[in-house]
C-alpha cells in the first residue's frame, strides 16, 4: 500500500516544489505505517509526521533518518521501549515512543524549506517495505492575514 500526505508550506519570497518523503518496513509479523493523508503548514510552523509500528519483539527500537537529494540517509532519532535514545538536533526534532498505542511520531519544529526531504521511520531489524510519500509545497504568502495550519 501506498499512501500520499500533502504538506503545504507558505513562504513569503520563494515559490518552489519539493518532494518531503517518508518511508516505513515491513516484515512478516514487524510492521511500519505512516497513516497521514494530508498535512498543510507554514513555513516557522511545527510539524508531525505520524508513524505506526507492529512489532512480535517485547523490546522496541524504533529510528526516524532524513534523506536529502542522493545523499545517503542521516540519523535524526532513535527511541526505544527500554533505555533512553538520541536525538541529533534536540532544538527542532523530537519524537515520543509510545508502547501503549505503538506510535512514535516525528515532530519537527521551526519549519525551513531545507526540511523537504526523505524522511525513514524504520523498526530494528530494518526491512524493505511499504511507503508513505509526504509531499511539501512552497506557496507565495498572498495576503497578510495569520497563516493557518491544517492537518
Amino acid at each position: 500500500h501506498t499512501f500520499v500526505s500533502l504538506l503545504s508550506v507558505q513562504h513569503r519570497q520563494a515559490s518552489d516544489t519539493v518532494c518531503f518523503c517518508v518511508t516505513g518496513s515491513r516484515a512478516q509479523t514487524d510492521s511500519v505505517l505512516q497513516p497521514q493523508a494530508e498535512v498543510a503548514a507554514t513555513e516557522g510552523e511545527a510539524v508531525t509526521l505520524g508513524c505506526q509500528y507492529n512489532s512480535s519483539s517485547s523490546n522496541h527500537y524504533l529510528f526516524w533518518y532524513k534523506q536529502d537529494g542522493n545523499n545517503s540517509p542521516k540519523f535524526i532519532l532513535s527511541r526505544f521501549k527500554v533505555g533512553s535514545g538520541e536525538t541529533e538536533d534536540e532544538e527542532r526534532f523530537s519524537s515520543t515512543l509510545d508502547s501503549t498505542l505503538r506510535s512514535v511520531p516525528l515532530k519537527i519544529q521551526k519549519l525551513h524549506l531545507s526540511d523537504s526531504a526523505v524522511y525513514y521511520c524504520a523498526m530494528r531489524p530494518t526491512v524493505t517495505g511499504n511507503t508513505t510519500t509526504l509531499y511539501k509545497n512552497l506557496w507565495r504568502e498572498t495576503s497578510l492575514a495569520k497563516d493557518r495550519v491544517t492537518g
